[in-house]
């Protein structure tokens, strides 16, 4: 195996060499934002919606980005030489610091890392199975490092037989963990959520393919009983159809007609054989 190199601040190190020290706000408090994007045959994926996002991020929780976005790209470029992983997921974290007083926010550490990562179409026809929890995430808008309810209900999750939870509030069905939710209606409307959710890339890209009736609103618990279609995105499962939520099965339990047809739209836009 071919050795792999990470980036700490502007140092490109080994992998097994990666240190950073435990005062860093993010062991201390979990304090920290991140991105992460994927590479196909060598090539970034909307690496600027992505870019975008993580600076967008940085300002809303007060951590500097220590480059521009020019410089970034380019110490993006030089690791992705470095390991040569054409297919593979780029993550940029940005930490809360080393804090004197493990509380007050400090100069960022920068982290970025890679890894190989192949796209299985196969999960596509399996799809997967969510259950309802009611919780809403702080600062919903950010992609911070806090993901302390979604991994304490790994317990819940595999309980109830599902394979994610879906979470929900006073405004309505919001989002899971790690990915946003879209349901399709008989008339074949196509709805995700409006409101207290992060705005992930690929619904992004769903809300901009034209010949789709495509929309942001409110979805209530009580109106999935009666959609045809739902389905799961992000930068990693692109598409993943939904064929149970609480047990009761969407449609007939296999991938609709709608979110077949979005699925083949966004693994070409990607360039995904």
């Amino acid at each position: 195996m071919s050795a792999n190199y990470v980036l700490i601040n502007d140092d490109f190190v080994l992998k097994q060499d990666a240190k950073i020290l435990i005062t860093d706000l993010s062991v201390q408090r979990g304090y920290g934002v991140f991105d992460f994007f994927k590479t196909i045959r060598g090539e970034p994926v909307f690496l600027d919606d992505h870019l975008d996002r993580l600076y967008a991020s940085a300002t809303e929780m007060f951590l500097p980005v220590p480059f521009d976005r020019d410089r970034l790209k380019e110490i993006i470029r030089q690791l992705m030489i470095k390991n040569n992983l054409p297919d593979s997921g780029i993550r940029i974290t940005l930490t809360g610091g080393y804090a004197e007083d493990g509380y007050a926010i400090a100069k960022p550490n920068l982290l970025i890392t890679q890894s190989a990562l192949m796209f299985d179409k196969t999960g596509f026809e399996k799809g997967t199975r969510l259950i309802t929890f009611e919780h809403q995430r702080q600062l919903p808008h950010v992609k911070t490092i806090d993901y302390l309810q979604a991994i304490r209900l790994q317990h819940f999750i595999k309980q109830n037989n599902a394979d994610d939870v879906l979470y929900y509030g006073a405004s309505g069905i919001g989002e899971c963990p790690r990915s946003n939710f879209f349901v399709v209606t008989n008339n074949d409307e196509i709805i995700t959520p409006d409101k207290n959710i992060l705005h992930g890339i690929t619904r992004k890209k769903i809300l901009e393919l034209t010949g789709f009736n495509t929309t942001t609103a409110a979805i209530y618990p009580e109106q999935i009983a009666s959609v045809k279609e739902a389905f799961i995105t992000s930068t990693t499962k692109i598409v993943l159809p939904v064929t149970a939520i609480n047990g009761d099965t969407i449609g007939d339990g296999k991938p609709g007609a709608v979110t077949r047809a979005i699925f083949n739209r966004l693994i070409t836009l990607q360039g995904i054989e």
